[in-house]
């Protein structure tokens, strides 16, 4: 399948062998992605709890290392993306959804965007200086967060930072409608705690989280998580992004996007 081409003249490569979960949500995604757009809140109508970690991250990434790239990966129609370049970073954004990626193109010419999956997300090993994963990571079944993370270690520089959010419980649902359109995607909701026990199993570190109560009837609790891959890692800890015992049984990692 051939994948829209990089805002900067690359191309991305998308591999046949994949997990089911990351078919339902590419399909899914390519389905809704207009009326997504035009539905979902943009930033600048974001409570300011979500705005002042989204500034805080930026800071810290400023602060940190700014010269190297920041990646928004599950980064939809790129408004997150353009927000956080509107604030000094050196953004790019990886994809499923090739219609997703096709908007953010049409609406941010000026950035890069590929399609590709946060299970492999096809960048080098400490090539980034921050990840941002800004409700992106509910639809992966919790057997492949390990590899997700892992993923997130591997290509984050030593120092670098990640800011997670997302929504958080303790249940798994598969919707049949969403934004209008038939969805097959599921949609896995974990304690935060567990989140950041798995972030510290990967070998990140935790360092501030803002849990937030549901901002409209029928919504759910929703989580901002800061951590950061050590400067100084303990020996024997390569950054490979495979985690213990490698990839959930049956499956094997392959890289879907190329920067």
């Amino acid at each position: 399948m051939k994948s829209p081409p990089r805002a900067d003249g690359f191309t991305s490569a998308c591999h046949v062998t994949e997990p089911s979960h990351l078919a339902a949500v590419r399909q899914s995604y390519d389905t809704v992605a207009a009326d997504y757009v035009r539905l979902v809140k943009p930033p600048t109508e974001m409570g300011p709890t979500a705005l002042a970690m989204l500034a805080a991250f930026a800071e810290l990434v400023r602060r940190t290392d700014p010269a190297r790239p920041v990646a928004d990966l599950g980064c939809g129609p790129g408004l997150v993306t353009a927000h956080l370049a509107g604030l000094g970073l050196r953004m790019l954004g990886i994809d499923l959804s090739p219609n997703m990626v096709g908007l953010a193109q049409q609406a941010f010419p000026g950035l890069p965007f590929a399609v590709g999956s946060m299970t492999a997300v096809g960048l080098g090993s400490g090539t980034l200086g921050g990840i941002l994963a800004w409700y992106s990571t509910h639809h992966t079944p919790p057997e492949w967060l390990p590899v997700v993370f892992a993923e997130f270690h591997r290509t984050l520089a030593p120092g670098g930072h990640l800011l997670l959010g997302g929504y958080v419980g303790d249940e798994r649902r598969r919707p049949s409608q969403a934004y209008g359109h038939p969805v097959s995607y599921e949609s896995y909701f974990l304690p935060v705690d567990r989140l950041t026990e798995l972030l510290g199993q990967a070998g990140l570190v935790v360092t501030a989280r803002s849990e937030q109560a549901p901002d409209e009837p029928g919504r759910r609790p929703h989580v901002c998580v800061l951590a950061h891959r050590p400067a100084a890692e303990p020996a024997g800890r390569t950054g490979s992004g495979e985690p213990r015992g490698g990839a959930p049984p049956g499956r094997s990692l392959s890289r879907s996007a190329h920067w």
